[in-house]
């Protein structure tokens, strides 16, 4: 578990940025925060948005109240990304994958297969380079609070298991529009379709595509179930959302309002976490109760799959920028080493 000293290591990705607010005295208005996303309510990302609600309307008196829009309503992440860079929107908590489209280096992080466990996600974001991404967010209209991981992704079909590198084979799957899924799943000689999430159920029922990748828990709550069969421990990507302010809205906070929100970012942070970690374990369960067959990847098998893309990171690695990716190499091996 993050240990309170790691909780406020989030908090050093904006330096300068967060006080004490018992040394701020008064400055807090009444404000309705919009926070928005893609989840639906029973996932982990709404309950974290839930809790940084409670805690943050206790430590303002009811003044700073957050207003959740979950399962898309404000919009695909795309679309609230852009209202909360023109200040029509407050938060918004996405992948790193839509962010990429703005600051291209948080694409690094999409990379396949870059860490094997929690912990070496964990060390990366709050290590140098997850630091050094968010200080590039206020130049872009955005403020960086800090991430929540949300796990790993795993494959799900309705044709096959999928065990080895070769069950890809032909297969149709939906993957996020972005390059680095379609060229990974093009390296495992799957048919990649790149597809907005709110239509993926759809394109599930109706054989648009043979299969998707998400995490368990994403899985689960949009009842995917329902139309697939198979589903399989891939671990391809960990998956890390970024709570992301407006900087319209963040320039119009007073210094006691900024610190309010980090304190409550800082003592929120571990919840989601755990509510991450809680939600895999009994998505996967729950997965399996309602009829769909599970195939634990070997390591073997998942050394294999990361071979077949070890082209595709060298390639994409080669677009950013050289002392990012060096920065992101370094922090790589020293994960490695110690998790």
């Amino acid at each position: 578990m993050i240990t309170r000293r790691g909780a406020l290591t989030g908090l050093t990705l904006l330096p300068g940025l967060f006080a004490p607010s018992l040394l701020l005295g008064q400055g807090i208005q009444e404000r309705t925060i919009r926070w928005g996303h893609l989840n639906n309510t029973d996932h982990p990302v709404s309950f974290g948005v839930r809790k940084f609600a409670e805690v943050l309307a206790q430590k303002s008196g009811g003044k700073l109240r957050v207003r959740e829009f979950a399962a898309s309503q404000l919009g695909n992440e795309m679309q609230m990304q852009s209202a909360v860079r023109g200040g029509t929107q407050e938060v918004i908590s996405a992948s790193t994958t839509s962010l990429a489209t703005v600051v291209k280096d948080f694409g690094l992080l999409d990379l396949p297969f870059i860490v094997a466990n929690t912990a070496q996600a964990e060390s990366l974001i709050l290590g140098p380079f997850g630091r050094d991404l968010i200080q590039t967010l206020p130049e872009r209209d955005m403020i960086g609070l800090g991430y929540w991981g949300l796990g790993f992704r795993n494959v799900t079909n309705s044709i096959r298991p999928i065990a080895k590198v070769e069950d890809f084979q032909g297969l149709k799957l939906r993957v996020i529009p972005n390059p680095v899924y379609l060229e990974t799943f093009r390296a495992f000689k799957a048919n990649p379709v790149p597809m907005n999430f709110a239509e993926l159920y759809t394109a599930l029922e109706t054989k648009t595509v043979d299969g998707q990748e998400n995490p368990y828990s994403v899985t689960l709550s949009n009842k995917f179930f329902e139309v697939q069969k198979y589903v399989s421990s891939t671990n391809h990507t960990y998956t890390q959302n970024i709570i992301t302010l407006s900087k319209k809205f963040w320039d119009r906070l007073s210094e006691a309002e900024r610190a309010l929100i980090g304190e409550t970012y800082a003592e929120t942070r571990d919840f989601q976490k755990d509510q991450t970690r809680i939600a895999a374990e009994k998505a996967l369960e729950e997965l399996k109760t309602r009829g769909m067959q599970f195939t634990d990847v070997t390591a073997g098998e998942l050394g294999r799959m990361r071979d077949a893309i070890k082209p595709v990171v060298e390639r994409f690695s080669a677009e950013y920028d050289p002392a990012k990716v060096r920065l992101f190499n370094a922090e790589l091996q020293r994960i490695q080493a110690i998790n």
